[in-house]
């Protein structure tokens, strides 16, 4: 009994002791959380930028005012030049530092240093494309006025960087990653730009998988996968064959372009507006992340008075208007990337042949700092063609390689061309402007106030001696070299066109007689038809209008592809109720891809599924991401057996209504999972969201602080509104980051949209503010008049 007590008395004491240890350890806990919160926070808030008052940059001649409107678009005010770049350096900064930061050091190989040995392959990757090589080279043509403005944005950014590292208000991006920024340089604008004429392509990774096709399977089953048929295709296959190098894995770690980079552009005449003067509309598709590729910005000083959009990071407006004209741009996508396929030396890694003759290939040594690991010291090859780019991530050295040659390794003075663009006054001195835009070739399309349209693809395209870019070719024989390019005033060119309107949608340009090779790979043409179509009807259109039809998400690749689909199918035995389900959904759909409907879900998820039963277990993974255009092959697979012609691909998974039966079951079973068996309760935009994801947020739980709540979204990959997604999650990756309708009768008053915002800081009003507008087919108006965009902004003053 006296045990069982002083058992008891334990307890009670120990009863009595609880409350007050949980109090306190709840308190110290409390403690521990608001402490934590309260850093955390300042990390956020502090970096916030000054938008308000003063600041003093000594670089300055003259004080600068900055205007920020309710979205956050800066408006520069300045007294000359000089000045206004060293604001627009500065402002830029201000929103986009870690930005800016990680976008030189992606392109330039240098993220290993601040990222650790997982990014060392993409390092080595960019290393050996050389874009930092090619802008550095490029920096000699610059005119001494672009070097000056070069030079001002880049006192402006340090301005910035110098100021937040002194009160230690650097974007939290870099207190994660545990580094600071260094200086910028005029070079680090430069490598941007050759970045986006990287990330706009010129199909070498579709080269690369033709030759792979080549290697492993018969000459028909390759053939029916080059998006052109070629002249004496055996003798392709067979000289292929002859060279042979495996390029399984070889490009796991390569960063290739998104397949669906694109663009919308249009222009319509005053004939077709009824206010009498061009609209200009245009929408760029890139990567959607946050922050946002593109930066809007108004640069007002004596000399200009321009607003659009910038890649952060390099001066001037890319696209917009100023007060004369408006100008916008779509991907040309010309082969103007050419694998060679060179002979090495037996006995010394450094010679190849050429004619004969064994040439020694430059080398640079290139240093690669990496985070908490030695430095890398890595050897960039290179040919006369260009850097061997087939062993970036493998040591040993073959009898063959793969050499590129690309138009953006030469120099070219693009920023050249884009300060012009911002003074220029009417048709004849844009087009000058544009002798000065090399690479990426681009469509242009352009209109006046005095009321004159205009289009021309520019940029540099090659003219080969033999050989059209379809497959890699022997670099040793020296039959097969660049002999120039396309003259400049050959290039497709249209001025005032009698219908009315020019329109581009990455689309083949040219008929079959004109003289000179672009490309074999067009984009799908649904967007493009789409477009023609609205714009042909014969009504006349407001800005409302192009607002419209930027955001339309009718499917014109449905409404080819899902009678063949439905015909195939829909007599079977062996269809289930699921499958009848989804049928029934499918035959009373209007082909709009509306974000609450659920034929959009079974239609894009069946047309995926099929390519994956025609290519699964048959190409290599690893290869899967250099099928340049696989979604046109698939859509040509499927015509051509609606035709009644035999495919190699169709026949091996049992012909087409095998294929098309396995592949629908497999959606049904997909959608059920992902959804329930309800057909009622399927819909598109559960599955197909965005979250404009931050390049931290794959780091669990950044995404939390990070990415935005993933917002429902209409169309698709191949509606005017494209939505490009991940196929395994439904991620919308790919968009109109910007959208932009001017109108030529009222250029005081453009109508932007850039998702998901603004700023790069996470607490500012304008980081995600614009994902609404975005998603459901908003604008905001960036005015040019100092008097409109005064009202209610806010206002900072740099001071020298």
């Amino acid at each position: 009994m006296a045990i069982q007590t002083g058992v008891g008395d334990q307890a009670i004491r120990t009863k009595k002791k609880w409350p007050k240890i949980v109090g306190i350890t709840a308190a110290v806990l409390f403690i521990i959380l608001i402490g934590a919160g309260s850093w955390l926070y300042m990390q956020v808030v502090k970096p916030l930028p000054t938008i308000e008052g003063e600041v003093t940059l000594e670089a300055l001649d003259m004080p600068v005012s900055v205007w920020r409107d309710e979205m956050g678009v800066p408006h520069i005010e300045a007294e000359n030049e000089k000045d206004l770049y060293i604001a627009q350096g500065y402002v830029t900064a201000q929103d986009r530092l870690f930005q800016m930061d990680l976008s030189r050091r992606q392109a330039s190989g240098m993220l290993s240093e601040v990222i650790g040995e997982a990014a060392l392959d993409t390092d080595k990757f960019f290393r050996s494309f050389g874009l930092r090589r090619a802008a550095e080279a490029s920096a000699e043509l610059y005119s001494d006025e672009a070097k000056e403005v070069l030079s001002a944005y880049a006192i402006g950014v340090n301005a910035f960087i110098r100021e937040a590292k002194e009160k230690g208000a650097l974007p939290i991006e870099f207190r994660i990653l545990g580094y600071e920024p260094e200086e910028w340089s005029e070079t680090d604008s430069l490598t941007i730009g050759k970045y986006m004429a990287f990330d706009l392509g010129g199909h070498w990774e579709g080269q690369a998988f033709r030759y792979y096709l080549a290697q492993n399977f018969s000459e028909d089953e390759a053939l029916e996968l080059f998006p052109s048929y070629p002249d004496n295709g055996a003798l392709v296959i067979e000289e292929l064959k002859a060279h042979k190098l495996d390029l399984t894995d070889r490009f796991l770690a390569a960063v290739i372009p998104d397949p669906f980079n694109g663009s919308n552009n249009w222009v319509l005449s005053g004939d077709k507006t009824e206010t009498g003067m061009p609209i200009l509309a245009d929408d760029p598709h890139l990567g959607l992340a946050t922050p946002a590729i593109w930066y809007e910005t108004h640069l007002q000083s004596p000399e200009q008075n321009v607003t659009g959009v910038i890649f952060a990071g390099v001066p001037g407006i890319i696209l917009g208007h100023n007060e004369n004209i408006a100008w916008g741009v779509t991907n040309v996508g010309p082969d103007v990337q050419d694998l060679y396929i060179e002979r090495r030396h037996a006995e010394d890694a450094y010679l190849f042949e050429y004619m004969g003759e064994w040439e020694e290939a430059t080398v640079y040594d290139e240093l690669i700092k990496v985070k908490d690991e030695e430095d890398v010291h890595y050897e960039v090859v290179e040919t006369r063609h260009g850097p061997i780019i087939s062993e970036f991530a493998h040591d040993d050295d073959d009898e063959y390689a793969l050499a590129l040659r690309w138009t953006a390794h030469l120099p070219s003075p693009e920023l050249e061309a884009v300060l012009k663009f911002n003074k220029a006054t009417d048709w004849d001195s844009f087009s000058e402007a544009l002798e000065s835009f090399h690479t990426p070739a681009q469509n242009f399309v352009f209109a006046d106030v005095n009321g004159t349209i205009a289009y021309r693809a520019n940029g540099l395209i090659p003219i080969r001696s033999k050989g059209d870019s379809l497959i890699p070719v022997p670099g040793w024989t020296g039959e097969y070299e660049w002999e120039g390019f396309i003259p400049w005033e050959e290039l497709p060119t249209v001025v005032n066109p009698e219908h009315g309107f020019i329109a581009t949608a990455n689309n083949k340009i040219v008929n079959d007689d004109y003289p000179y090779h672009i490309t074999h790979t067009w984009a799908q043409p649904f967007r493009q038809q789409r477009i023609y179509d609205v714009l042909g009807s014969g009504d006349t259109f407001t800005t409302e209008d192009m607002k419209q039809l930027q955001n339309d998400i009718h499917n014109l690749q449905a409404e080819e592809m899902l009678p063949i689909l439905l015909n195939s199918v829909e007599d079977s035995a062996e269809l289930r109720d699921e499958d009848q389900q989804a049928l029934k959904l499918l035959r009373e759909w209007d082909f709009k891809d509306h974000k609450d409907l659920g034929a959009p879900l079974i239609f894009h998820l069946w047309m995926q599924q099929i390519s994956d039963e025609l290519f699964k277990d048959r190409i290599d993974e690893s290869m899967m991401e250099l099928f340049d255009n696989r979604a046109g092959a698939v859509d040509e697979l499927i015509r051509r057996a609606d035709r009644g012609e035999k495919s190699e691909w169709i026949e091996a998974q049992g012909g087409i209504d095998q294929l098309l039966l396995t592949s629908l079951q497999a959606t049904t079973d997909r959608i059920v999972e992902l959804q329930g068996r309800d057909a009622n309760d399927w819909n598109w935009g559960e599955f197909h969201s965005v979250a404009f994801a931050h390049p931290l947020s794959s780091v669990a739980p950044l995404h939390l602080l990070f990415n935005s709540e993933p917002t429902p979204m209409s169309g698709s990959r191949v509606t005017v509104m494209a939505a490009s997604w991940n196929a395994e999650t439904g991620n919308v990756t790919n968009g109109a980051g910007w959208r932009g309708v001017m109108d030529l009768s009222d250029l005081s008053r453009s109508e932007h949209v850039v998702g998901p915002g603004q700023s790069g800081h996470v607490r500012s009003p304008w980081y995600h503010n614009q994902i609404k507008d975005w998603t459901q087919a908003g604008y905001h108006k960036t005015l040019l008049n100092p008097e409109e965009y005064q009202t209610e902004s806010k206002h900072l003053t740099l001071t020298p």
